[in-house]
């Protein structure tokens, strides 16, 4: 009887819960639905729900400015500025870069009215003023020309202290020569005039910009030194070779003459930053007692005229850099600093040369100016003074 009356009780309690569960269910499921209703029927909810999110955004950006601030010791409108005054100049570079491209892909083109040459920024901004020379002069018939780069690595300036290069001619070669010259090689287009095409394929060659295929081959390691060559799309007469650092040893002058003769007559050939300024830089040796006669012959003879260069040295203090693009004259600059930006320098024009400036002639040019009538480090001490 006890286990008969048990076994209702469990039963009854089972089906309670159940019932309970079912309800709950339900319930459960109309609240969700009522939820749903509500959200769709109140897009307004979701924005403000969205504009929250911004704010939080907008206000932790706001916070972590105002601790970058704080750590290098300036304001946030400082900060501001600096920042704005960092995109002006990079967008002024690339402008200046993209102006050089454009003017030396638009035929008919001399530049003849900009007797002013701006100062390059960086390496790209050298590739497109060199390439620019280097094709006016070939158009002149100068096939044989030197190239003098500010050595500059991949994102460095042209403003500032200069690299030390503490690996020697090794890292220059790697990380300067060698990139510079490459890239040079695939900008510059130097088709020679070939009895064996036509007019009409030649013309086609020299309007076509695909680049060329540069390849670059060591010639001693220790020094640096390397032969590239530029495979031209359109055909071998618009092949290119470069010598790159060569110096005055007598091997660099067997090698020139022996690529002297491989491109021939017509073709371009390149010294890119030799060792030497000019034939006395081979006095006497007594291992190679007629090298300064074999110089004259191979190279002085035969033009490697500087149709492209940028030179960068101290004058009085002040940083100085002259630059040569055929056929203008040397246009001479001294970097002086921004009043208005901190740490930023601006090249002031100096004047013009038809021969390479000597540091003399830049010195009369410093003193006549009134922005470099104290010097240097004057300067930054009047500027902590305030």
């Amino acid at each position: 009887m006890i286990q008969i009356i048990s076994a209702g009780l469990i039963a009854t309690i089972l089906a309670g819960q159940s019932s309970a569960f079912s309800s709950s269910s339900i319930t459960q499921r109309s609240a969700s639905q009522h939820l749903s209703t509500a959200v769709v029927s109140s897009p307004s909810a979701l924005r403000l729900s969205d504009d929250d999110e911004v704010q939080k955004l907008l206000a932790k950006a706001k916070q972590l400015r105002e601790e970058a601030a704080v750590m290098s010791g300036k304001t946030v409108e400082e900060m501001e500025q600096e920042r704005e005054q960092t995109k002006k100049l990079a967008q002024e570079r690339q402008a200046i870069t993209e102006k050089a491209r454009k003017e030396r892909e638009e035929k008919g083109s001399t530049r003849q009215n900009k007797n002013i040459l701006p100062v390059p920024d960086d390496g790209p901004s050298q590739i497109q003023q060199a390439a620019a020379a280097i094709e006016r002069a070939f158009a002149d018939g100068i096939v044989r020309q030197t190239v003098r780069f500010a050595l500059l690595e991949e994102g460095e300036a042209m403003s500032g202290e200069e690299n030390a290069w503490p690996g020697g001619m090794k890292q220059i070669y790697r990380e300067a020569g060698r990139p510079l010259t490459e890239a040079l090689l695939r900008e510059v287009s130097a088709y020679s005039k070939d009895s064996s095409v036509d007019n009409e394929e030649q013309q086609a060659s020299q309007q076509s910009r695909t680049a060329p295929k540069v390849t670059t081959e060591d010639i001693w390691d220790f020094d640096g030194s390397a032969i590239s060559t530029a495979k031209a799309a359109g055909g071998s007469h618009g092949d290119v070779k470069a010598v790159v650092f060569p110096n005055i040893d007598m091997k660099y002058l067997k090698d020139i003459e022996s690529i002297v003769q491989d491109v021939g007559p017509d073709r371009l050939l390149l010294l890119i930053n030799p060792f030497w300024k000019n034939i006395e830089s081979w006095g006497f040796n007594i291992l190679a007692p007629n090298g300064k006669k074999r110089a004259q012959e191979v190279i002085f003879d035969n033009g490697y005229d500087v149709t492209y260069a940028v030179l960068r040295f101290s004058v009085r203090g002040e940083d100085c850099v002259v630059v040569k693009a055929y056929p203008y004259d040397w246009q001479m600059y001294a970097y002086r600093e921004d009043p208005s930006w901190f740490n930023q320098e601006t090249p002031v024009w100096l004047g013009a040369s038809e021969e390479e400036p000597k540091s003399a002639q830049i010195s009369e040019l410093l003193n006549s100016r009134p922005e470099f009538k104290m010097s240097k480090n004057m300067r930054q001490m009047q500027r902590m003074m305030g």
